[in-house]
């Protein structure tokens, strides 16, 4: 075993007594022991956004990064419009991953005494429209979403040189109350940004995230995405400069492609010109990880892309239609670069064009809430932005008449999702090492464990021992498998266990992707463990008789007794072609539950629309294992 020695804040009292904040100059020490081996899931959040976000603040919110982080934790806070907003469980992880871009511009504007803006009108106008009303903010919100959409908005709250001292100050201060909450060993707080380019409104945003304290983070600052660093490259280069001087660690991950028309996987680089190796290298390097599924619609797949898939749909609706900012349709050419796994496809394409493989990624869920407040079940969803906070009776059928709205404020909003990370202790360094070999996962919500292992030499009996077994004879998710001599297909160990407080399993997939001899991808869907195995059946075209529906929409409730509360098999490819590059990734499927919009019917006593989407089946997508033919 791996023993480090962490220094921690108010350990001791949290232990004995449960104390509710950790108080800055108290100490203590705790022993955390790294196991041989990833043993343990951890639950976290990637992208949550507070207060010092700029449209977070002109939406509304007013919880800070200690509120946030206090909520992780699971201790009870009060939300912004005044409800009280408590986990059923908490979270291990939380990075903060508040816009760069005009970081906190909208807060100090906020707070400005309103004489030291009485020679800027455009400023004194802004500042008396947000403190007039919230429908003053709302407006004022718009205006900064398209002017930093199209480029005009003032320098004052853009320009990286105008704010450095503004920027600089703000990220001190966060990494101090990060550094504060991360008590190794109990919950790790991440210093994160998010940067955001959107090009014509096409989504390109990234998360950051460092494996680092506040000590190394905060000696250079969050990377705008204003003018040429709008160009992903810049942001990789700015990472190496951070490795370069402090010796620290950082990764990216990408999210929303599916609102990014194709660009965020497109073929090419952002300029246009072909992917070399070193473009290749660079971008599998620093974007490890890529956020599949939250609140903004679900990036794994599309009908279009997959008509075979008959869960591919998940989360499309309002989201397919076009872009982030809904400046341009999404046409179906489009929709190749915006979906994960067409992306993994095209990955093993330029693999085998280029000898790396750009899209070489993992996969998670987050949130990508601006309420402050880390929530992803159904029944405890706090929306997108405080004006769509859980007492809001009105939210389901909102519409905020944003230039960026297009019918998507309201049901479309899914309660997605959460990020698992199989660790060997609840670190930063942990942590971040499992999402860098991407042994993680996604969920839309639910916290089920999803283990996945690739070999060659394992057996039906080695599901007796799955874990200790899959370490030692194969590769987790997240790894890769070299073709043997003999040409035998491999084999892979799947567990998945039901989320306690959620819904029972339906069954659980794999789903292959490969490149066939002409050089064209193909995918498939293997439907390889279910519920009720003796009534239900693969048909001819490999389709599985589906759950039944047992949600009953008048109390919000359903019937864990049409489901397996533990799914656990041995598979083996049928269709391996040993000349093949492939991937496999698992996707685990609950049986059908009631969306959040069912629960705010019943406690406003609503009657739903009926496009109002009601009953769905959430999900975990776990991190790939490629394959490739012996060299």
């Amino acid at each position: 075993m791996r023993k480090h020695l962490y220094t921690t804040i108010c350990a001791t009292a949290l232990a004995l007594s449960g104390c509710s904040q950790l108080e800055s100059g108290s100490s203590g020490s705790r022993d955390v022991v790294d196991s041989d081996y990833p043993e343990q899931v951890f639950w976290g959040d990637t992208h949550l956004h507070t207060d010092n976000s700029m449209d977070a603040f002109g939406f509304g919110n007013r919880l800070n990064a200690e509120q946030a982080l206090r909520f992780a934790r699971g201790e009870e806070v009060t939300a912004t419009k005044g409800s009280k907003a408590k986990l059923s469980r908490p979270l291990d992880f939380l990075v903060i991953a508040d816009h760069s871009d005009a970081l906190a511009a909208t807060k100090t504007l906020y707070n400005t005494p309103r004489a030291e803006l009485l020679a800027d009108g455009f400023m004194l106008r802004w500042y008396d429209m947000m403190h007039e009303s919230d429908e003053g903010s709302l407006q004022v919100t718009t205006e900064l979403i398209v002017g930093a959409a199209d480029g005009t908005l003032p320098e004052a709250f853009l320009d990286p040189k105008a704010n450095e001292k503004r920027n600089r100050d703000v990220w001190i201060e966060h990494g101090k109350v990060v550094d504060q909450y991360n008590e190794p060993g109990k919950f790790t707080a991440f210093m994160g940004y998010e940067y955001t380019p959107w090009p014509e409104g096409n989504n390109l945003h990234r998360v950051v995230m460092f494996r680092d304290g506040a000590d190394k983070a905060t000696q250079v600052l969050p990377l705008g995405s204003t003018g040429p660093n709008g160009n992903p490259e810049n942001l990789w280069n700015h990472m190496a400069a951070y490795e370069e001087k402090t010796g620290g660690k950082v990764l990216a991950m990408p999210h929303n492609s599916n609102v990014s028309n194709g660009r965020m996987f497109e073929m090419q680089r952002y300029d246009g010109s072909p992917i070399d190796k070193a473009y290749a290298e660079t971008r599998a390097k620093y974007e490890p990880v890529v956020e599949v599924t939250q609140i903004k619609g679900d990036s794994e797949s599309h009908p279009f892309l997959s008509p075979n898939d008959e869960f591919a749909s998940y989360g499309d609706a309002a989201w397919e239609e076009c872009n982030l900012s809904c400046a341009i349709k999404t046409k179906p050419e489009d929709y190749g670069g915006s979906y994960t796994r067409e992306a993994l496809k095209r990955g093993l394409q330029l693999m085998k064009e280029i000898g790396v493989n750009p899209f070489k990624f993992g996969m998670i869920g987050s949130t990508d809430s601006h309420t402050s407040l880390a929530t992803a079940d159904e029944n405890n969803f706090y929306g997108k932005h405080s004006g769509n906070e859980l007492n809001n009776k009105d939210r389901v059928m909102a519409s905020q008449s944003l230039a960026t709205d297009n019918g998507r404020f309201g049901w479309h909003y899914l309660s997605s999702g959460y990020a698992a990370a199989w660790a060997t202790s609840n670190t930063r360094e942990a942590i971040f090492d499992a999402f860098q070999r991407r042994e993680v996962y996604a969920t839309t919500g639910p916290r089920m464990a999803v283990r996945f292992f690739g070999g060659f030499e394992f057996t039906a009996d080695d599901t007796d021992e799955l874990v200790k077994t899959g370490y030692t004879k194969g590769v987790p998710m997240g790894g890769d498998l070299v073709g043997r001599n003999a040409n035998k297909a491999p084999t892979f160990l799947i567990s998945a266990t039901m989320d306690p407080e959620s819904a029972s399993l339906d069954r659980i997939q794999v789903v292959k992707g490969w490149l066939d001899a002409s050089g064209e991808t193909q995918e498939k869907i293997y439907n390889v463990s279910w519920s009720d195995a003796g009534s239900r059946k693969i048909g001819a075209d490999g389709s599985l008789t589906p759950t039944p529906n047992s949600v009953d929409l008048t109390k919000g409730t359903w019937d864990n007794a049409t489901g397996a509360p533990e799914l656990v098999t041995f598979w083996q490819d049928p269709d391996f072609n040993a000349a093949q590059h492939a991937f496999y990734y698992v996707r685990v499927l609950e049986i059908p539950t009631p969306t959040w919009p069912v629960y705010d019917a019943l406690k406003f006593g609503l009657t739903l629309p009926d496009d109002v989407i009601k009953v769905q089946q959430e999900r975990a997508y776990t991190s790939p294992i490629w394959y490739s033919p012996r060299g």
